[in-house]
């Protein structure tokens, strides 16, 4: 467990798994800027089969209340930017449930996220990506400590349509 000042990551356990599946295939728990279609039933089942939701190339942990309720989580992957380990970043990403955002909630998370991985794995950066028009989003990045660095200009292909995103990093050492 992971603890921070209002709410804490955790390990995904197979118990978790049929609330995660139900979260990945409701749209309205995704939002508008998490949402890229329908997914298979059970999705996050085979993971647990493969190499489990942490490792490290990937990971997912849950978001919980200090109670112990679920209420998003939080998710990492690797990209590379070279040949090598030594390139290696990771990207960030969270899906709050809808009756739990805009409480400060996302920014602790991200951060307590970041925080993880630079302690866990030899990495310089660690970046996140969101829709331009997703202002909470980029508030909470920047609260969490991460900066603006630019935007990727139509990279996203969701809703029908191509979206610019915005490009947030945080360095080792910041």
């Amino acid at each position: 467990m992971i603890r921070g000042t209002r709410i804490n990551l955790r390990t995904v356990g197979p118990a978790d798994l049929p609330m995660l599946d139900a979260w990945a295939a409701d749209p309205e728990f995704a939002s508008e800027y998490n949402f890229f279609g329908l997914v298979p039933p059970n999705a996050y089942t085979p993971r647990m089969a493969g190499d489990g939701t942490l490792s490290e190339r990937h990971g997912t942990l849950l978001v919980v209340l200090p109670d112990g309720t679920p209420v998003g989580d939080v998710s990492f992957r690797d990209v590379m930017y070279g040949p090598g380990s030594g390139s290696r970043a990771y990207n960030i990403g969270i899906a709050l449930a809808p009756e739990h955002r805009g409480q400060g909630y996302g920014s602790e998370a991200q951060q307590l996220l970041a925080a993880y991985l630079l302690a866990t794995y030899p990495i310089m950066r660690i970046e996140a990506s969101t829709d331009i028009t997703n202002t909470p989003e980029q508030r909470a990045l920047e609260k969490a400590g991460f900066q603006r660095e630019g935007v990727l200009r139509k990279a996203q292909w969701r809703n029908g349509g191509w979206h610019d995103l915005v490009v947030y990093s945080q360095l080792r050492g910041e």
